[in-house]
Parts: structure tokens; sequence; C-alpha cells
């Protein structure tokens, strides 16, 4: 294993390892004006909820690694103590990466990407009329982590409103993941389109699971079984009883009888369909 101190590399490598370790990364497409209320518009991956009472959202402008220069967002936030974070989807991504581009102060980045202006109602900057949902907010703190070029500013931003488009919502009124389509940032030029990679996980906060600790030593030793496989039978509330299992034994009697290595193998195929169900009466066979 690669082991590395981040004081004997320089900033750029070191800047390189956490962007393509710490991913993928949701995207604050953050709008400010600054004091004459000229817009800027530029996106940024430092970027995540932190409250819900309040509701804060917090993003972070980093001092540009090569010449140690900030962005015009950072000095507009500290100019207005105003930002609208619009959400990112897939329909509207190489807009966004467009807008990126480092234009001069006082150049629209708005029209430069090709996005239109919405007027925002509780504070002055824009907000992006593509963008599935909007957050206005109000810069309540700044919070500088360093002066040399890579160190972050932390922008605490309180939402005073937000947007959400009707095209993006359930019929529960909650917002439907598919529908959204949101893109995620990760290391150098890679991004990800989130709904391609969702996948269930039962929290185990609704229910106690046994735990890996309690699964038999034969199981949890298992050279088949992975870890995540071990996680999915440790977050059960209890096993089969005797009963469901001799009745999944009737029902499949070409399981009875298998070794260690085959059991487990059939086991994993459940799993692989989140049938924790089957896979433990597999594996609860004699």
């Amino acid at each position: 294993m690669l082991t590395i101190n981040p004081n004997e590399i320089s900033t750029g490598k070191l800047h390189r390892y956490l962007l393509g370790a710490i991913a993928p990364r949701p995207i604050a497409f953050a709008s400010t004006v600054d004091a004459d209320g000229n817009p800027n518009l530029s996106p940024y991956s430092f970027f995540n909820v932190f409250s819900s009472n309040p509701p804060i959202l917090i993003f972070s402008p980093a001092r540009r690694v090569r010449d140690n220069t900030v962005k015009h967002t950072l000095d507009n936030a500290l100019e207005t103590k105003e930002v609208v974070i619009n959400v990112v989807n897939y329909d509207m991504v190489h807009q966004m990466s467009l807008s990126s581009s480092e234009f001069p102060k006082g150049v629209n980045e708005f029209e430069k990407a090709g996005f239109n202006m919405l007027a925002s109602d509780e504070v002055n900057p824009y907000r992006v009329a593509e963008s599935p949902v909007q957050f206005e907010c109000q810069v309540k703190d700044v919070i500088v982590t360093g002066d040399e070029g890579g160190a972050g500013n932390l922008i605490i931003c309180e939402v005073v409103k937000m947007h959400v488009s009707e095209d993006v919502l359930a019929e529960d009124g909650s917002i439907d993941q598919h529908k959204i389509d949101l893109v995620a940032r990760a290391g150098g030029s890679y991004y990800t389109r989130a709904k391609e990679g969702f996948f269930e996980i039962p929290k185990p906060v609704a229910k106690l699971g046994i735990g890996v600790d309690a699964i038999p030593s034969e199981i949890r030793n298992s050279t088949v079984l992975t870890g995540n496989n071990l996680g999915m039978l440790g977050n059960v509330e209890q096993l089969p009883d005797a009963i469901a299992v001799d009745n999944f034994s009737k029902e499949h009697p070409e399981f009875i009888g298998l070794e260690i290595v085959k059991k487990h193998t059939f086991a994993q195929q459940y799993l692989s369909k989140n049938d924790v169900e089957s896979a433990w009466k597999v594996l609860l066979l004699k």
C-alpha cells in the first residue's frame, strides 16, 4: 500500500489524490452577484448539506493551487452575503462544465454557458432556470482554512427559500432520485450519473440486526462470501426458524447435502438478488 505524508508531496499531487479518492461529490452550482449586481456562476464539488434545522449547506471555493488566487464566487459571497446553490442534473452537465472556465470578472457565465436567469425571491443572485432544485441562501459565515494555494474557504449558507421542479417529484411528493437524474464529480475529468448506479441497502437503524459477530464461524470465515455478503447476512433481525428451513429444503432438494463451498456459492447468488432470507435458508440446510 502506498503511504503518503501530505507534507512531503506537492499540493497539486495531493489535490489529485484527494479528489480521486473522495468521490463522487455533489456539485454546488453557485450563483452570486458582486456589489454592483453583476452575476457570476460557477460549480464547486467541495459541497454538502450539514443541517436541516436550520437548513445549512456548505461549499468551498478553494484558493487556486497554481497561483494562490481566489474565485469570484468567494469575493461576491463576502461582499453581499448571499448565494443561490443550484443542483446539477445530467441534462445540464456540459453547460455546467463550460461555465467553470475562468472568464474575466464581469463576464456573465449564465450567458456564456447558455443558461436562463431566474430572479430569486429572497436574495439578489439569480437562479439557474434549468436546474431542478434551487436553494436561495444567506451566507452566515466564511471559515478560511489557510492562505496558501489549495486552502479552502467554507461558505456556510442558510437556506431561506427552496424551489423544486414538479417534474422531479414522486407521487408522494418526495424527490424521485431517478427523475432528478443528478450528476456528481470524481477525480480528474470524470463525473458520474447517479441514477445509473443506484442500489438499496436497508438502514440498520430501522431494525436491530444480529451482527456479523453472531454469524456461525463456518459462515463468517467463508472463503466464498465477501464482507458485503456478511454485512447483508448480519443485518437480519432473526434467523429463519427450523420449519421455514425445512419447507425450503422440500422446495429445493438440490441444495441438501451440499459441500460448504457450493452451499456458500448458492447463498451468494441469492444475496446478489437481495434475497437474504433464502440465502440464510441455504446456509442453514444440513
